[in-house]
């Protein structure tokens, strides 16, 4: 299939929106912006590929490089794994031998990789504004005032957290603390049916579409046995007895880059391409995936492109740079994005050719930038909550 700006509905006009979802700049409001010491290289150095494989060769077994699926082809090219943020923060932990672990993903993803490797590798992430904007919308202290207001209501003692892998290691470790599990988009049904085996109620963090999803199209749940708790007003914006009522407290929270399909993303891509199967990530709303066709994690979306027949027709409710990259590896398929609009993760964008080259090469010089590193108490809790996602049958 051949990728057009029509097919996708990328607009190349440099304008300061579009070099934001392309993560060429910053969001004041979201990320965490960050200085390199030393002299960034720039994107038209002829040469980037050739250093990035230079650098490579030089440290050989001493750098191990993770690249999530959502990342930009340039990238990946230099990755020794990719898979999803659980699957390489787990390949990091297979690797000891490796000192440095190099993680083009998200801040979240590497705080993961440092919680489950060992004291002796230090997890590196290329540009330190690479963040997410679902793990921001949920912070240490709003999370602790949330289980006051559960308590309060006298229902904590029988509510279990489950957290999202998508979140940072704060709410990982809040939920250990608390008895929870961390999930991914692959096990949430299986996390959700251990917690009503822990207690009578869970809270969910911090991605409201994927807790409602799991709990209303795999466990049978109605939307009314749903809450939505927001964490900007008081009480959540919940009575004591909405509170009480509810199976799942959901958390206020999304996916930027999901959030933003709708069902007349799906009627548009019905009307143009006849028989076309619609396959979304679960991080969509719940009037998007009731719409698919199919819906799974990106692990599944990619195995479900792989297991089509030739000549099937498909349009992927998922991030850009992955759909583009399954649409290049299926030109037996017609591969389309599902909305005409840009959905790029921008600050995963934000780790380009430039980032990874300068930072392979400072660990050749002798350089470790921007270590991401989990404190002791923290990863303790954070680790207990991800044992239990491991240990789930």
């Amino acid at each position: 299939m051949t990728t057009t700006t029509e097919t996708y509905g990328i607009d190349p006009t440099p304008t300061p929106l579009a070099l934001l979802l392309l993560g060429r700049e910053a969001d004041p409001n979201s990320e965490r912006g960050v200085e390199c010491p030393g002299d960034l290289p720039a994107a038209s150095d002829p040469d980037l590929v050739e250093r990035a494989r230079a650098a490579k060769a030089k440290l050989g077994d001493r750098v191990f490089i993770l690249g999530h699926h959502y990342q930009r082809d340039e990238v990946i090219e230099f990755a020794d794994v990719t898979g999803d943020s659980f699957k390489l923060a787990r390949d990091a932990a297979a690797r000891p031998e490796a000192e440095f672990i190099v993680f083009c993903g998200v801040h979240f993803m590497a705080e993961s990789a440092d919680i489950l490797t060992s004291s002796a590798q230090q997890v590196i992430l290329p540009d330190l504004a690479a963040g997410c904007s679902m793990a921001d919308m949920a912070t240490a202290e709003q999370v602790a005032e949330c289980w006051d207001v559960l308590a309060d209501a006298g229902i904590a003692d029988v509510t279990v957290p489950v957290s999202y892998m998508n979140s940072s290691a704060d709410i990982k470790a809040f939920t250990g603390k608390h008895g929870g599990s961390i999930c991914t988009s692959s096990n949430a049904q299986r996390a959700l049916e251990w917690a009503y085996e822990q207690g009578q109620k869970v809270l969910f963090l911090p991605d409201q579409h994927l807790g409602r999803n799991t709990a209303v199209r795999d466990l049978g749940f109605s939307l009314d046995d749903c809450v939505l708790y927001n964490p900007h007003k008081p009480n959540g914006g919940l009575t004591t007895e909405q509170l009480r009522n509810a199976k799942i407290i959901l958390w206020r929270g999304h996916c930027s880059v999901h959030g933003r399909f709708s069902v007349d993303s799906v009627n548009d891509v019905r009307a143009r391409i006849p028989g076309v199967n619609v396959l979304v990530h679960p991080e969509c709303k719940h009037e998007v995936v009731s719409a698919a066709d199919l819906v799974g994690s990106t692990e599944y979306i990619i195995k479900a492109l792989d297991a089509a027949e030739p000549g099937s027709k498909w349009a992927i409710g998922t991030e850009l740079n992955l759909v583009r990259r399954l649409a290049k590896a299926h030109p037996d398929k017609e591969v389309v994005f599902l909305d005409r609009a840009v959905c790029f993760c921008s600050t995963m964008n934000r780790i380009d050719l430039p980032h990874l080259v300068w930072t392979l090469e400072s660990l050749v010089e002798g350089r470790v930038p921007n270590v991401i590193t989990v404190d002791a108490e923290t990863e303790k809790y954070a680790k207990a909550a991800l044992d239990r996602m491991l240990a789930l049958p």
